[in-house]
């Protein structure tokens, strides 16, 4: 029972940061009806971010002040990449959309592979262990789950809050009359491409903290949040969180009962059936 509750504990603080790096995609879906498929990549781009500015190899600076420059410059990577590859195909079919962000996929893994090889990189930083009864928790996870936490925090503030946000919020709701009401729908559209790529990026940051990566990492959490976004529903920030503290206390417990390799098998065997069954997933989409 102490390892099952260790490993439970641990398998949500790492759910938090699933649920933010899902958190990014479903902003993005929600907002423009655009699955980004560059959702991987970016991720390793926060990964190597953090690395290089905190890393014994780069600025040294810390890894949580590092992050906020990550997160900025997600932020702008964003809103380039919106006006880049997805601007001129909003209005065109699914599949249009689908092809042009892949395409921005592949070439990041292109240039990453060329630039930083694909051997696996560690970030060498450690913030101890907090000791609750029976359970040990590493302190960088409970950093990131709480970081996450905030950052979700602040997205919400500013989405129901603010004046940018309510902006967004009506262009999603209805584009045309949003431009009617002199909102500039381009605008706002790039800046919510821009915060689903910062999400995805400090998601990755908070990663690099506790886990060794690469440029190709990214693809298996990209794989994760399209299972948090279903599980959760599309375009439903607070469905992402959600699901991604589900999915991370699966992969907490499941070891404990079964071999590791078992994991993936039962997430996609999961989205598979939220297909099935609740195609909305389970708290709708928004």
């Amino acid at each position: 029972m102490e390892q099952l509750f260790a490993s439970l504990a641990d398998g949500l603080l790492i759910g938090f940061v699933y649920g933010l790096a899902a958190m990014g995609l479903t902003l993005i879906f929600g907002v423009m009806d655009v699955i980004n498929l560059g959702h991987g990549p970016i991720i390793a781009l926060g990964m190597f971010g953090v690395f290089f500015f905190a890393g014994s190899t780069g600025w040294g600076l810390n890894p949580y002040l590092a992050l906020v420059i990550v997160a900025v410059l997600g932020l702008i990577f964003g809103m380039i990449m919106y006006f880049v590859a997805v601007h001129r195909v909003l209005n065109a079919p699914h599949l249009s959309s689908l092809l042009s962000t892949f395409s921005v996929n592949m070439m990041i893994i292109g240039v990453g592979t060329a630039l930083f090889t694909t051997s696996p990189r560690n970030l060498e930083f450690s913030l101890g262990s907090l000791q609750l009864g029976p359970v040990n928790l590493l302190g960088t996870r409970v950093m990131a789950a709480l970081i996450a936490v905030l950052v979700t925090a602040v997205l919400y503030v500013f989405l129901y809050r603010t004046q940018p946000g309510k902006a967004i919020r009506a262009v999603a709701n209805n584009r045309d009359a949003a431009e009617l009401m002199g909102i500039p729908s381009t605008k706002m559209l790039a800046l919510s491409f821009g915060l689903g790529t910062m999400l995805a990026a400090i998601a990755g940051g908070l990663i690099a903290t506790f886990f060794s990566f690469n440029i190709l990492a990214g693809g298996v959490y990209e794989l994760k949040s399209f299972v948090i976004v279903v599980l959760g529903g599309l375009g439903n920030p607070t469905g992402a969180l959600i699901g991604g503290l589900i999915l991370g206390a699966m992969e907490g417990v499941v070891p404990t009962f079964m071999p590791v390799s078992w994991v993936p098998v039962i997430e996609f065997v999961l989205f598979v059936v939220i297909l099935l069954v609740r195609p909305t997933g389970l708290l709708g989409g928004r």
